[in-house]
């Protein structure tokens, strides 16, 4: 081993002791220190052979950090943003659908905590929400008052 694939194997571990990466952001925040053809492949088959790189921990940190605030539309944006498999997309989404309502409405009580006046503050409720990833059935729900203990 050379300099140069401990450098990439460091520079990967540096990484990743910040956060959990997927491999397709490893490969791309790395590509530019690759010397040789391949170098980075093997440093990241390696690191992933040896549990560094875990595409579940990745899916399991979104959604530790970002599912509290956003709608399982916008958190599902940012997993594939980070290149993580369609099945694991689906299956992270569909855990999220379930306390949609419930999110939403923590969100828009943090944010407004009465229901608007008009409709056009209801409006601007709504777009905030959607904004934050949230379906529009959800939105409705939480704007509207539509049943609230779900």
């Amino acid at each position: 081993m050379g300099f140069e694939t401990l450098s990439l194997k460091g520079r990967a571990l540096r990484l990743l002791a910040g956060r959990e990466h997927s491999r397709a952001e490893l490969e791309k925040k790395l590509a530019a220190h690759e010397v040789e053809e391949g170098e980075l492949q093997r440093a990241l088959d390696e690191l992933e052979a040896k549990g560094f790189i875990n595409e579940q921990r990745v899916v399991d940190s979104v959604l530790h950090r970002r599912a509290a605030r956003l709608g399982a539309g916008r958190v599902k944006q940012e997993l594939q943003a980070k290149g993580i498999g369609a099945a694991a997309v689906a299956e992270a989404v569909e855990a999220l659908r379930g306390t949609e309502v419930a999110r939403a409405r923590e969100v828009w009580r943090k944010k407004f905590g009465e229901a608007a006046a008009d409709a056009a503050g209801r409006a601007r409720q709504m777009r905030f929400l959607a904004s934050r990833g949230f379906g529009t059935e959800a939105i409705r729900r939480v704007v509207t008052g539509g049943d609230e203990e779900d």
